[in-house]
């Protein structure tokens, strides 16, 4: 595949890739690789639904980034938009989000699937055992996993980001808080956000207590 431009590079120019072949094939890899991840995850879960076990995921998510996000990220990280660049800078294009119901199942779920033989774990950043500034809280891996194509195998960076339900609630909402005010949230609304966070922590912690106490240990 040719190594063109992403996109053009000239400032105030539409985002339109002018090989769009090259660009299918490129995004191509990522959507495989994020199919791949995405029926490792629904195998687990089946598996522990069949032998008697209490299902650790609630729900998952996938999310490929546009190229207008590819680009935007390429930018603020100062990689050049070029595909070569592109695969070794950008590790977060394709991405799954597992929510399980509680902070152990975060862990057991992420350890299960970083133990398959095929998947090679490439970073780790734990925001439950040292939250964001701002109160997020989530395990986020990087993964890689080999995708088999006609003519080779591609390994295939992939993000994935594990959070209980209660982190699920607080990171969408907070979100939408942003967004809403266009990144330009009031200090004393930041400072809520925080306290919200930590609420959020301590009912994850309450109702994992609750669940040991008449279930057992997970």
């Amino acid at each position: 595949m040719t190594d063109g431009p992403l996109v053009p590079l000239q400032a105030g120019q539409d985002l339109v890739h002018p090989l769009m072949e090259d660009l299918n094939r490129f995004l191509m890899v990522y959507k495989f690789g994020l199919a791949e991840v995405s029926t490792k995850i629904t195998i687990l879960a089946e598996e522990l639904t069949l032998r008697g076990r209490d299902n650790p995921i609630e729900h998952v998510t996938t999310r490929l980034k546009t190229v207008t996000s590819i680009a935007a990220k390429a930018r603020r990280v100062g990689c050049e938009l070029t595909f070569d660049d592109l695969r070794v800078t950008i590790r977060d294009i394709a991405g799954v989000r597992i929510v399980c119901s509680f902070v152990s199942d975060v862990y057991t779920v992420a350890d299960m699937l970083t133990r398959q033989p095929d998947i090679k774990l490439l970073m780790t950043k734990d925001y439950i055992a040292k939250p964001k500034a701002n109160g997020y809280r989530s395990l986020h891996l990087i993964v890689e996993i080999p995708v088999f194509m006609s003519d080779r195998v591609v390994t295939v960076p992939v993000e994935v980001q594990l959070r209980t339900v209660a982190m699920d609630f607080w990171a969408t909402l907070e979100h939408k808080i942003y967004y809403k005010h266009d990144s330009e949230v009031p200090a004393s609304l930041r400072a809520e956000l925080v306290e919200a966070a930590t609420d959020a922590a301590r009912l994850d912690q309450r109702m994992e207590r609750l669940h040991q106490e008449i279930h057992g240990p997970r």
